[in-house]
């Protein structure tokens, strides 16, 4: 029941899904709300993956009006709620000051040129991507679809975790107080149980797998070491932009992979 319950805050707060109801919201349901954010990603990656395969194989559209739509998706199905944080983090990143300075801009509800610009080109090369994937898709591509925001929820999940605090206030320090030493130690069962499902899929999907997974470690290693250089830790904003550069990359991957293994 309690994992239900932390589910259910993820959708509440992290998609558009209207959950109305009331839910408690005692540590022990946000650490379960921890431990469930990668089955947030599993849930919007088969909402992504099965619209896809519905548009491909039951409609007439264009390669290029399918990837349009799946664009507007990866947008709708959170609400636009990581951009917001990828907007206001590169406000705070371009503007090349001290991080307390940084810390103040993200705090700002007003965006900045750098946010715009930068939000532009995220959110155009996601479309050219998930065009180029779609021209090139086949039956492994909707798998891995599903593995992008089930991955950069893993990610949000170990940053949130694992790294220390920029400040003591706002969604990010709300829900590190509910972390425990064990948190994570589910996140290991949910890759398991992916790599099983690749196995009995396609033993090449589990190549395929762990491309992907290894890609998002990469990312990690990466992003951990700025996110403290750049900001002195982690806050809401930084998250979201945090989801979203991994979300980015992995797509990238994703391209590369049509282009070069899965031919």
């Amino acid at each position: 029941m309690n994992t239900w319950i932390g589910f259910l805050i993820n959708l509440q707060f992290f998609t558009v899904f209207p959950i109305k109801k009331q839910l408690p919201m005692d540590k022990k349901y946000i650490h379960r709300a921890i431990q469930t954010f990668p089955l947030v990603g599993i849930f919007l990656g088969l909402i992504l993956g099965g619209v896809l395969y519905g548009l491909v194989e039951w409609t007439p559209f264009s390669s290029l009006a399918i990837a349009f739509m799946l664009w507007v998706l990866t947008i709708a199905l959170t609400g636009g709620l990581h951009l917001d944080g990828w907007i206001d983090a590169s406000d705070a990143f371009f503007s090349y000051q001290d991080k307390e300075r940084r810390l103040e801009i993200m705090k700002d509800s007003r965006t900045g040129a750098f946010g715009v610009i930068s939000v532009i080109v995220l959110l155009a090369a996601r479309f050219i991507l998930i065009y180029e994937i779609i021209e090139q898709i086949n039956q492994w591509t909707y798998c891995l679809i599903i593995m992008i925001p089930f991955l950069s929820k893993c990610v949000m999940g170990y940053l949130l975790s694992r790294m220390q605090l920029a400040k003591k206030e706002g969604l990010g320090a709300f829900f590190q107080s509910a972390v425990r030493k064990n948190s994570l130690h589910i996140y290991w069962l949910y890759l398991l149980l992916s790599f099983v499902v690749a196995y009995f899929i396609d033993f090449k999907l589990i190549a395929l797998f762990a491309i992907m997974g290894f890609a998002a470690l990469l990312f990690l290693f990466y992003v951990r070491r700025k996110i403290l250089r750049w900001f002195g830790g982690i806050t809401g904003d930084v998250l979201g932009a945090s989801v979203e550069g991994v979300e980015i990359w992995l797509w990238l991957i994703l391209w590369l992979l049509h282009y070069f293994a899965m031919g």
